[in-house]
């Protein structure tokens, strides 16, 4: 059986997450991948804290298992839906894009674990220091914000300089993603794209579409140049992009390129001048299925490549 301290720590079966992605992992994908075993996360973006409580709200009418919230530090309602994610009592709550420090203390009151995403050793020893509970590192192969560091050489120095449990993320796609995860000292993962092919995942067909679609090299990085780089599935919007970057057009004519885009893909089925935010390990994804099925396949994938190798140990 696939199990970790993580498992313990956040009263899962699994130690399995799923992204909380904006216009994606809403509250039914969320409670499906907790149904599951795993955890899910609803992921707020810069949503209203209306909108986040309902998800909430929803997520608990379909599953009596834990399940989380992520929320974007940087979105100018952080604030506010902290304190409903206080209110109403979430069990976990995951954060990117800044330092939750300031909310430790009235989370944990109320018995919510933290856990950062983080692309660097700096600011994981940072953020231990706070009191965060464990920390998801995120290599440069996952969909969306991203930073510099591959998944295989960030999880092993995060897990080297922290004491808390890490969580391995970006480019993991299946149960070899994960056990290689494991081999690198992670006591879990987290997965977002595999998880927009989920049946219970709310995001516009054509999107789906376009993943089961994508080849080896068909994601690329859009706006470094603005310092926070986004990868993407390749379509119109991002030759657009490469178009502006290449004559060297200001950080403020990419950033007013991107408004709204993600929403076009994810919602309105635009994959072709919407943001189909995924990471590298679209091309593995070949198929549709529950959030269940995708947890059992990928812990079963996972515990048969541990046997293998313990047999292979055994064999010297």
């Amino acid at each position: 059986m696939l199990k970790t301290e993580l498992c313990e720590l956040l009263g899962i079966e699994y130690p399995i997450l799923q992204g909380g992605m904006a216009w994606v992992s809403e509250a039914k994908l969320a409670a499906a991948v907790s149904e599951g075993g795993g955890l899910g996360i609803i992921g707020t973006g810069q949503a209203p804290p209306d909108w986040v409580r309902a998800q909430i709200r929803a997520a608990k009418s379909l599953t009596d298992r834990p399940f989380g919230v992520n929320v974007m530090l940087l979105s100018p309602f952080a604030d506010e839906v902290m304190r409903v994610v206080f209110e109403e009592r979430v069990a976990v709550v995951t954060t990117g894009a800044g330092n939750p420090g300031k909310y430790i203390s009235a989370l944990r009151e109320v018995g919510c674990r933290v856990i950062p995403v983080v692309p660097s050793v700096a600011l994981a020893r940072r953020l231990e220091q706070t009191g965060v509970d464990a920390l998801i590192a995120e290599g440069m192969e996952s969909g969306g914000h991203i930073g510099e560091l591959t998944t295989m050489v960030l999880v092993p120095q995060i897990v080297d300089a922290v004491s808390i449990p890490v969580i391995a993320a970006g480019g993991i796609g299946d149960g070899r993603g994960v056990a290689a995860a494991l081999a690198l000292g992670a006591k879990g993962v987290q997965l977002g794209t595999r998880f927009i092919c989920a049946e219970e995942c709310t995001v516009h067909p054509l999107v789906k579409e376009k993943i089961l679609k994508a080849k080896d090299r068909d994601t690329v990085v859009s706006g470094r140049t603005t310092g926070h780089p986004v990868r993407c599935l390749r379509n119109k919007l991002t030759r657009q992009f490469e178009e502006l970057e290449a004559r060297q057009a200001p950080p403020e004519e990419l950033e007013k390129l991107g408004v709204g885009k993600l929403r076009a893909a994810m919602v309105d089925g635009d994959v072709e001048y919407g943001s189909v935010m995924a990471g590298q390990i679209a091309a593995l994804v070949n198929d549709i299925k529950p959030a269940r099925e995708i947890i059992r396949q990928l812990v079963a994938e996972a515990e048969q490549v541990v046997a293998r190798m313990a047999r292979m140990g055994e064999a010297r």
